[in-house]
């Protein structure tokens, strides 16, 4: 990491556990994946989690190939149902195209939750982009969707929630609010789990980022965070500040 980038990183921790008056020198270009599923309340999320952390961060909606044109500096693949999601990009060659801009650089930041996960350790050709495996829609159908505690194992802060107000990527939806009881406490973190995906196997190119009883919920691999679980859901924007600060530290250099 250079000096800048450490530089950057600092700054960006201290916003956090101070609240400093930021200093919006840079604007994060975060593009969301607009496949299916909460896509709207993780738009929610970034703007607050840059709010949280005093940055600049633009929201670049991703609905065909094209979007990706002028480039982005970091990617979100949301939930939904992965066989949805890959028939309903296949037209727009948006899956595809998404599939060659991971690949180009590992390490690009990169937060896919419940299906994203599933996109990331499944593609529908080629090699899987991280070390495991996986298996849909493994705790059951939607009856079977619960909120538990979560163990989390990354560096990352936990702060109050910023107020910020409601956003919305198109013309008719906006996000679910998300009450702010959600918020874990530094060692865990409040997981939503809809019909969600479960790693059948873990591979010791990955690191577990997040546990439930005993379960690994979460693992990186390189700039690539995979969660079965559904943290936009939740006022606990840590995962979503994760990928900003990730992607400040890339654009710094």
């Amino acid at each position: 990491m250079s000096a800048t980038a450490s530089a950057i990183l600092v700054a960006l921790k201290r916003r956090v556990e101070g609240r400093v008056a930021p200093r919006r020198a840079m604007s994060i270009r975060i593009g969301l994946a607009m496949l299916q599923g909460a896509r709207h309340e993780h738009a929610q999320a970034i703007v607050g989690a840059a709010e949280e952390l005093g940055v600049d961060a633009e929201i670049k909606v991703l609905r065909t190939s094209g979007d990706l044109d002028g480039g982005i500096d970091a990617l979100i693949l949301p939930g939904g149902e992965s066989t949805t999601m890959r028939i309903a990009s296949r037209h727009q060659g948006l899956l595809e195209s998404l599939y060659e801009w991971m690949n180009d650089d590992p390490q690009r930041p990169v937060l896919g939750t419940c299906a994203g996960a599933i996109l990331m350790c499944s593609p529908p050709s080629g090699p899987p982009l991280l070390d495991a495996e996986i298996s849909r829609n493994a705790w059951g159908r939607q009856a079977k969707s619960f909120q538990a505690p979560v163990a989390v194992f990354l560096d990352v802060e936990v702060v109050p929630p910023a107020v910020i107000t409601s956003v919305s990527t198109d013309n008719a939806h906006h996000p679910l609010v998300v009450s702010s009881d959600g918020l874990g406490d530094g060692e865990t973190f409040p997981g939503v789990f809809i019909r969600a995906p479960r790693f059948s196997s873990i591979g010791t190119g990955t690191t577990v980022v997040a546990e439930f009883d005993g379960e690994v919920v979460g693992i990186l691999q390189g700039g690539r965070l995979a969660l079965t679980f559904h943290p936009e859901l939740t006022s606990d924007r840590r995962f979503h500040r994760w990928i900003i600060s990730q992607a400040a530290i890339r654009a710094a250099g």
